[in-house]
C-alpha cells in the first residue's frame, strides 16, 4: 500500500509541475498576470498534499491497528500458516489485503468482494459460518471476524488433498455369491460342473482384477472381497455390470445361476463390516438374488439390481431342515399365536389354518389374530359362510386377546409377512420373546422383530405353497380338512393369478399335495368370483386408466373409496391388455382411508423396486405402498417421476 501512495504522489508532483510550466508559457506569450494563477497552484499543491498525507496515515493507522490485534509478527506468521486476510469497507470494496495475495499474484483492492466472491455473500449473511472456494489451484476455507469488515482465507489445499486420499482409503469389505449354484450343480457330471465353473468364474475374476479387489473364494460359490472407497466408487459407477455378465455367461451355459453381491462400509471396525456385510448378503439373497446390497455402517441399505425374477431354488433338504425347527420350537413352546398381516387375504389365512393344524397336532393352544386388522372381502365373506365349521378346530382371537395368551415360552408365528409394520399383531410382536417368521415376499431391509427362526422363500409362489411342503415333514398326525385345503388352494390361486405367473414345478407339486387333501378348486374360484356390484366398479375404474409409454398403464381413482382387493383385482385385469408391462392402481384404501397404490407386472418391469421407492415392497411382479403424506394426484405424479427415473437407469446399465 506504501508503495502505491508513493507512485500517487509522484504523479500529483508531476501534474502541479506541469500546470507551472503551462502558467510561466501563457505569461511569455500573452504578457498576462500569473500571481493569481500562482496563488490557486499553491493552494491546490498544499490541499493535495494534506490529503496524500491524510490517507497515507490513516492507513498506516489501520496497518498499525491490525498489528496490534494480531501481534508484531503477524506477517510472517500467517504467511506460513498460509492465511489471508481482507478489509471491505460498507459498500463492500474491498480495502486492504495481506501479503499472501501479493505474494500468490493476487490483487483484489477497489474490487467487489461479493463480484469478485460470491461465496462470501453466505457467511457475511450470517447463513453459514464457513465456506470452501477454489481461487486459482489454491482452496481455502473462508471465514469472517464477527462484528468487523474482515475476511480470513485459510489454505486447505494440502489439507483437501489428504482428507480426499484418506477419505478414498477407506476400507470396504464385500462379499459375492452365485444364487442357485447348488441346484444348478447337484445332478450334474463332473465335465458339466467344470465348464459351468469355467464360464461364471472366469469373467468374476476378471472383473475384479481389473479394478484391483482382493478376491478369495470361500466356498464353491461364494467369494470374499476387499477394497478401498476409490475402487468401490470405480466399480459403481460402472453399476456393477459384473451382474449382466455373469447372467448372459450363465444362459449361454444353459444354467439359471445369478451373482449377488453386498458391500459394507463406513467403519474402521473389521468385526462390525464383517456382521454387517453378512447380513447384507442374506438381505440380497433372500429378496431374489441378481442385486447389490450396499450399506453404510449406521445408514439405510441401498440395493442395485434386482432385474430377474426370484428363481425356485430350495431344496428339499432346506425344507426338511426348517419343518424339523418350527417342529422342535413348537414342541418347546406352552402355546402358539399366529399373527398374520393387516387386510388379510386368502394365502395369509390359508397359511394361518395350516400352522394352526401343525401346532394342534402336538396338542398346543393355538389360535390366530384375524378379528382385527381387517380382512379382505371375498375371504371375510368364505369364512362367514363356513364359520361353524372352521370354528371347530380353529379359534380365531382379537390381538388384544392373544396378549392375555402370551407367556415367555409362548411361540408367536408372523405368516405371509416379516414386517412389524405390516402385521395385525404390532403390539404382541413388540411383547413377545420367540418368534418365527415364514414368508414368501422379498425380505425387506428392517424387520422390526429379532426372530430366533427365519424361512423366506421369494421364490416360492405364495406361503401356503411353502407350508404344504413343510407339512410332511413336521408331523404325520397334521389333519387337514377339505375346507381348510381348499382355502389354501385359494390362496395359491390368488398369489399366481390363476396360475399365470410365478409357478413351478413345486407349486404345482404343492397344488397336488392339496387336491390329495381335498382341496376342491371349483370351490376356491367360487371364493374369487366378483359380485355384480364389484364388477361395475372395476369396469369404472379401469375406463378411468390412462396409457403411458413404454407398456405402462395408471388408473387413478381419487373420489372414491376402494378395497385393495379390488385395486390389486384391477391392476390385474389391466395386466391382461395386450402390450401392457405394468399396471398401477392408485386410491384411497376403503378400510384405512390411506392412499394407496397396486402394482402389477409381467416381469419386464420391477415394480418392487418401484414402491419400495416409494416406501413400499412385494415382489417384482407383483407389489404395493401406503401413503399417509400424499394425495392421489401426488401420489401419481411422484410414481411418474419414479418410473422415468428407473427407467433412465436401467437405460445406462444397459449401456455399461
Amino acid at each position: 500500500m506504501q508503495q502505491k501512495m508513493s507512485r500517487i504522489k509522484q504523479i500529483v508532483f508531476v501534474a502541479l509541475a506541469i500546470q507551472l510550466a503551462v502558467i510561466i508559457l501563457l505569461q511569455l506569450i500573452f504578457k498576462i498576470n500569473i500571481l493569481p494563477g500562482i496563488l490557486v497552484l499553491i493552494a491546490e499543491a498544499l490541499i493535495t498534499v494534506y490529503l496524500l498525507d491524510y490517507f497515507q496515515s490513516a492507513n498506516e493507522e489501520e496497518s498499525i491497528g491490525l498489528e496490534k490485534y494480531l501481534g508484531g509478527s503477524y506477517a510472517e506468521a500467517y504467511l506460513v500458516g498460509g492465511v489471508g486476510m481482507m478489509n471491505y469497507d460498507e459498500n463492500y470494496v474491498i480495502t486492504w489485503q495481506s501479503e499472501l495475495f501479493k505474494e500468490r499474484g493476487l490483487d483484489r483492492i477497489g474490487s467487489k468482494l461479493l463480484t469478485w466472491l460470491p461465496e462470501a455473500n453466505d457467511i457475511i449473511s450470517g447463513e453459514t459460518e464457513k465456506v470452501s472456494v477454489t481461487i486459482d489451484q489454491y482452496v481455502y476455507e473462508v471465514s469472517k471476524r464477527e462484528n468487523a469488515p474482515t475476511i480470513f482465507f485459510k489454505d486447505i489445499t494440502l489439507l483437501n488433498k489428504y482428507r480426499g486420499k484418506y477419505n478414498e482409503e477407506h476400507v470396504v469389505l464385500g462379499l459375492a455369491s452365485f444364487d442357485n449354484y447348488e441346484e444348478s450343480t447337484m445332478y450334474a457330471d463332473d465335465a458339466d460342473i467344470a465348464n459351468i465353473n469355467a464360464t461364471i468364474r472366469t469373467p468374476l475374476n476378471e472383473y475384479f482384477q481389473k479394478f484391483g479387489v482382493f478376491l478369495r473364494r470361500l466356498n464353491n460359490n461364494r467369494y470374499l472381497l476387499v477394497l478401498n472407497e476409490k475402487i468401490y466408487r470405480e466399480i459403481a459407477a460402472d453399476r456393477f455390470s459384473i451382474l449382466n455378465i455373469v447372467r448372459k455367461a450363465s444362459q449361454k451355459a444353459e444354467v439359471s445361476i445369478t451373482l449377488s453381491m453386498a458391500f459394507a462400509k463406513g467403519s474402521s471396525n473389521f468385526a462390525e463390516l464383517d456382521e454387517t456385510v453378512t447380513k447384507l448378503m442374506d438381505l440380497a439373497q433372500t429378496r431374489g438374488g441378481d442385486q447389490v446390497a450396499i450399506q453404510v455402517v449406521g445408514e439405510d441399505v441401498k440395493y442395485f439390481g434386482g432385474s430377474t425374477e426370484a428363481a425356485e431354488k430350495r431344496s428339499r433338504v432346506r425344507v426338511r431342515v426348517m419343518a424339523h425347527a418350527l417342529r422342535d420350537l413348537i414342541q418347546h413352546s406352552s402355546n402358539v399365536i399366529i399373527c398374520g398381516h393387516k387386510n388379510a387375504d386368502f394365502d395369509c389365512i390359508g397359511s394361518a389354518i395350516c400352522l394352526s393344524k401343525m401346532a394342534s397336532a402336538f396338542n398346543k393352544p393355538v389360535s390366530i389374530i384375524a378379528k382385527t386388522g381387517g380382512i379382505e372381502e371375498k375371504l371375510d365373506a368364505a369364512m362367514k359362510g363356513n364359520e361353524k365349521e372352521l370354528a371347530e378346530d380353529i379359534t380365531f382371537v382379537t390381538e388384544g386377546e392373544a396378549i392375555n395368551q402370551l407367556k415367555d415360552d409362548t411361540l408367536v408365528i408372523m405368516t405371509d409377512h416379516h414386517n412389524i409394520l405390516q402385521s395385525n399383531g404390532a403390539k404382541l410382536l413388540e411383547m413377545a420373546e420367540r418368534i418365527v417368521v415364514i414368508d414368501h415376499h422379498r425380505r425387506s431391509t428392517d424387520m422390526g422383530v429379532k426372530p430366533i427362526l427365519i424361512y423366506i422363500e421369494a421364490g416360492a409362489s405364495s406361503t401356503c405353497e411353502i407350508l404344504t411342503e413343510m407339512i410332511p415333514f413336521v408331523s404325520s398326525k397334521v389333519d387337514i380338512s377339505e375346507l381348510e385345503a381348499t382355502f389354501m388352494l385359494a390362496g395359491m390361486t390368488i398369489d399366481t393369478r390363476k396360475w399365470r405367473e410365478r409357478t413351478g414345478v413345486r407349486t404345482y407339486d404343492a397344488a397336488s399335495a392339496l387336491r390329495k387333501l381335498g382341496a376342491d378348486p371349483q370351490v376356491a374360484y367360487d371364493y374369487l368370483k366378483d359380485t355384480y356390484d364389484e364388477f361395475v366398479l372395476k369396469s369404472a375404474i379401469m375406463n378411468a386408466s390412462e396409457r403411458y409409454p413404454d407398456g405402462i398403464v395408471i388408473a387413478a381413482v381419487e373420489n372414491e373409496k376402494i378395497t385393495r382387493s379390488i385395486m390389486s383385482q384391477v391392476a390385474d385385469s389391466l395386466l391382461s391388455i395386450q402390450d401392457v408391462k405394468a399396471a398401477f392402481v392408485i386410491a384411497q384404501d376403503k378400510s384405512t382411508g390411506i392412499n394407496s397404490i397396486s402394482a402389477r407386472s409381467n416381469g419386464e418391469i420391477n415394480v418392487q423396486a418401484i414402491m419400495e421407492a416409494m416406501h413400499g415392497g412385494g415382489h417384482m411382479t407383483a407389489a404395493a405402498t401406503q401413503r399417509k403424506d400424499a394425495t392421489v394426484k401426488e401420489l401419481k405424479e411422484e410414481l411418474i417421476n419414479i418410473i422415468e427415473q428407473q427407467k433412465k437407469e436401467a437405460e445406462d446399465e444397459s449401456d455399461s
